[in-house]
């Protein structure tokens, strides 16, 4: 990812930039990389274009920060622990369900950016295939190439989210269809790494 140009010295600064991500979120999702158009971005952040760009560069720029900023707080709020799987698939589940813009934006990164491989660079999940290797060493999760199981209980969680080509779930189900979804991911996951 491009390195974002400066960053915020001050307060009003950081509340800028932060205004700036989530008014670029929303765009971004709503209307992917061509799509966007900066004046509706800096209309709804209450900015202009010279401070965009002073923070990320260009547009392209931007995007990358958006990603990077969803995929930090997405991480942040469904910690990985290789002995709850199942709970953290469900975790994610409820992710989506609640904040559904990452899966948007990286339906966005496969249309106009990668059609094919990962859609992330770098180490993104080094830890966790580290913590699947060596969980399937202790003979506590199957054997099998731990990015193919990784890979499957994230499409697993994902099955109801924005990306899904049968059924997309929304927060304004009843709570009891979301239990059951989560029940039989819960369930679906556990049977599928026990050893």
């Amino acid at each position: 990812m491009p390195a974002i140009a400066t960053a915020p010295a001050t307060k009003k600064g950081a509340a800028t930039r932060r205004r700036i991500l989530d008014a670029a979120t929303a765009e971004f999702a709503e209307h992917g990389i061509a799509g966007a158009r900066v004046e509706r971005i800096t209309a709804a952040a209450q900015t202009n274009k010279a401070q965009l760009y002073g923070y990320f560069g260009s547009k392209d720029g931007l995007f990358d920060a958006v990603i990077a900023d969803r995929v930090t707080s997405t991480t942040a709020a469904v910690p990985f622990d290789v002995d709850r799987m199942p709970d953290w698939a469900v975790a994610i589940y409820d992710e989506h369900l609640h904040r559904p813009e990452l899966t948007r934006l990286i339906a966005w990164v496969r249309l106009e950016r990668r059609r094919s491989g990962t859609w992330f660079d770098g180490g993104d999940h080094d830890d966790k295939l580290a913590a699947i290797a060596a969980a399937q060493a202790d003979g506590r999760i199957r054997p099998g190439d731990p990015f193919a199981l990784l890979t499957l209980v994230i499409s697993m969680a994902s099955t109801w989210s924005a990306a899904s080509e049968v059924y997309t779930a929304t927060s304004d189900e009843p709570e009891a269809v979301h239990d059951t979804r989560r029940a039989l991911l819960r369930e679906s996951v556990a049977r599928l790494l026990a050893p």
